[in-house]
This record gives C-alpha cells, sequence and structure tokens, in this order.
C-alpha cells in the first residue's frame, strides 16, 4: 500500500517539475545584439520600459516582448525591378510645379529610437514602415517636387531638392521615434516626350554651337581679308610715290626678272633698253 501511495507522488514530482522548468523557460526572454524589446503586459498594455540586451525574466503569460531592431536600416522605393522593398516599379509619381509627372527614386536610411521602443510599439507598433515610413517620404517628395518645374528637375537643382526632402523627412520621422540617418534621391525619371524635347534641345544647342564656330571661323577669315588688303594698298600706295620719284624703277623691276645674259631688250620699236646701262651705279 505504501509503495502505492509513493509512485503518484513520485509523478505528481516529476509533472510539478517539467511544469516549472517550462514556465521558468517562458518567462527567460533574451535579447541579441542590435535590438531592444517592448513589454506587452496583458493587464495593463504596453509597459514603460525597454528591454536591452541581454536576459530579462518576464512573467510568463501576463507579460510577452516583442523584439525590434535598433541598428541603421535602408528602405528603398524604386523604378528598377528589384531594388526597392517591393518587386516592380515601386517609385515616387509627382506632378512638378508646370503640371509634368516625374518619377522619383529614393533610399530612407533610419534607425530606431533605441530608449523609446515602448513608445514606438505602444503608438505605431511593428508595422512603422508601412504606416510610418513610406507614406511620410511619399508625402514630402511630392510636396517638394511640387515647387519645382520639370526643367528645374532636370538641372543641378537636385542637391537642393535632396537636402530641403532629408530636413522634412528628419521631422517627420522624429515624431514617432524614428532617427534619419540619410536620404538618397537616387534617380529622377522623367515622361518619354520631355525626354525627346529634351534630346532634342541638346542636338540643337550642339547644332548652335558648331554652327557659332563656323561663324567664328569665317569672321577670322574675313578679318584676315581685310588686314591682307590693308596691307596690300598700303604697297601699292608707295610703290606709286616711289615710282613718282623714279620712273625708271619700272624698267629697274622688269630687268630684275630677266636671265643673267640679257644685255638688251626692244621695249617697242622706237625704244631699245640698254640692259647694261641699268646697273651702271650699282657697280
Amino acid at each position: 500500500m505504501d509503495t502505492l501511495i509513493k509512485k503518484p507522488g513520485a509523478w505528481g514530482l516529476g509533472v510539478l517539475g517539467l511544469f516549472v522548468m517550462f514556465t521558468a523557460a517562458g518567462a527567460m526572454v533574451i535579447v541579441p545584439a542590435g535590438f531592444r524589446g517592448a513589454v506587452f503586459n496583458a493587464m495593463n498594455g504596453v509597459e514603460k520600459r525597454t528591454l536591452s540586451e541581454g536576459t530579462h525574466l518576464l512573467v510568463p503569460i501576463l507579460e510577452s516582448p516583442v523584439l525590434y531592431e535598433v541598428r541603421t536600416q535602408t528602405y528603398t522605393m524604386s523604378h528598377a525591378f528589384d531594388e526597392g522593398e517591393k518587386q516592380g516599379d515601386d517609385s515616387v509619381t509627382a506632378l512638378s510645379a508646370d503640371g509634368q509627372k516625374v518619377h522619383i527614386d529614393v533610399s530612407v536610411r533610419y534607425h530606431l529610437n533605441a530608449d523609446e521602443i515602448f513608445k514606438l510599439h505602444d503608438q505605431i507598433g511593428p508595422q512603422y514602415l508601412a504606416k510610418i515610413i513610406r507614406p511620410e517620404a511619399q508625402t514630402v517628395i511630392r510636396n517638394i517636387v511640387s515647387r519645382y518645374t520639370v526643367t528645374q528637375l532636370y538641372s543641378n537643382a537636385r542637391q537642393d531638392i535632396q537636402e530641403q526632402m532629408k530636413q522634412q523627412m528628419l521631422t517627420g520621422l522624429g515624431k514617432y521615434n524614428i532617427i534619419l540617418d540619410d536620404l538618397l534621391l537616387r534617380n529622377i525619371g522623367f515622361s518619354d516626350a520631355f525626354a525627346t524635347a529634351i534630346e532634342q534641345k541638346q542636338v540643337a544647342l550642339q547644332d548652335a554651337e558648331r554652327m557659332k564656330y563656323v561663324l567664328q571661323k569665317e569672321e577670322l577669315e574675313k578679318q584676315r581679308k581685310i588686314i591682307a588688303a590693308t596691307g596690300d594698298a598700303e604697297a601699292i600706295k608707295r610703290r606709286a610715290a616711289a615710282l613718282k620719284e623714279n620712273p625708271l624703277l619700272i624698267q629697274y623691276e622688269y630687268v630684275q626678272k630677266l636671265a643673267p645674259n640679257v644685255k638688251a631688250v626692244i621695249a617697242d620699236q622706237k625704244m631699245l633698253m640698254n640692259v647694261g646701262d641699268l646697273f651702271k651705279d650699282e657697280k
């Protein structure tokens, strides 16, 4: 009889031991590196504390943990098929100040405020990407883009636009204990019609530059001819003055072009030019 009584007691202790072991295991929570934890209390809601890295003991059934990564993460919305969080065209569509549709590729780098995880969990929860980051980025981008014409967006204003987006996102996300590290404006896509217009404009500019070069070349050639003509006129003027002072100069220049062995030339029927007489003074 004693044996029968002891056996159920031993069996009961074993069950109790297993219950205690599983309960203790359920009460122990390990928060890995790069994470923080919020605690939901079945009676009081979200507790106003954040679980740091390491091991923590919670009340089984009553308290349950929710872990959040607090390291820097990147959320991308892109036109490319496999670059963003969603496959396919996930770029932000916006309208410029002159009503042109543009597509913006953007990457948001952020991290959660590690000390305020319980507030984030209470206000937003684990779906903060879909509820806060994505809509905030879309709203900011559309507001900023609407201030610029499509031509301005195509020009070198991109850096200013990116900085404005970054400052607005910094404020907007900060309200929810999400800290913006950086915002990268990756690409601005335009409609096919605008892209064609830009290409035609570039071709026209190249043609204009080419024509400008041709005109400059022609102007330089014109100036060269004017200078040459001016020089010729001055030479003719001086030669005329020399001929006036010495009429024999024409004969002298003519003789200079003759062969060395020519002694006399018949200039016309009445005149015989003695070549040697022209050079008497040179000896």
